[in-house]
């Protein structure tokens, strides 16, 4: 039963280490980690809002959501609910 103990002390360290561990590389890194998120966020929506004035501009309101210029019928990115009566 001793060893089972120990075994599950030895464990519990080992967690426990490498909780910390990870903590300590965060906290020394948050700065270069923050600066790669913000990074990715700006390059999305900058794509987003790209593909937003560029559909704008070649299809007016159409190119917004989803219909072109050429005759289609707009199409809505998100499904409309309808009342089944």
């Amino acid at each position: 039963m001793q060893k089972v103990i120990n075994a599950l002390a030895l464990l519990s360290f080992g967690v426990s280490a490498a909780i910390v561990a990870g903590g300590v590389y965060v906290y020394t890194q948050k700065d270069a980690i923050i600066e790669r998120v913000k990074e990715e966020a700006m390059s999305q929506v900058g794509d987003m809002i790209g593909e937003a004035v560029g559909g704008a501009a070649t299809g007016a309101i159409g190119g917004l959501i989803g219909g072109s210029s050429e005759g289609e019928a707009p199409t809505s990115p998100v499904p409309i609910p309808v009342i089944p009566f």
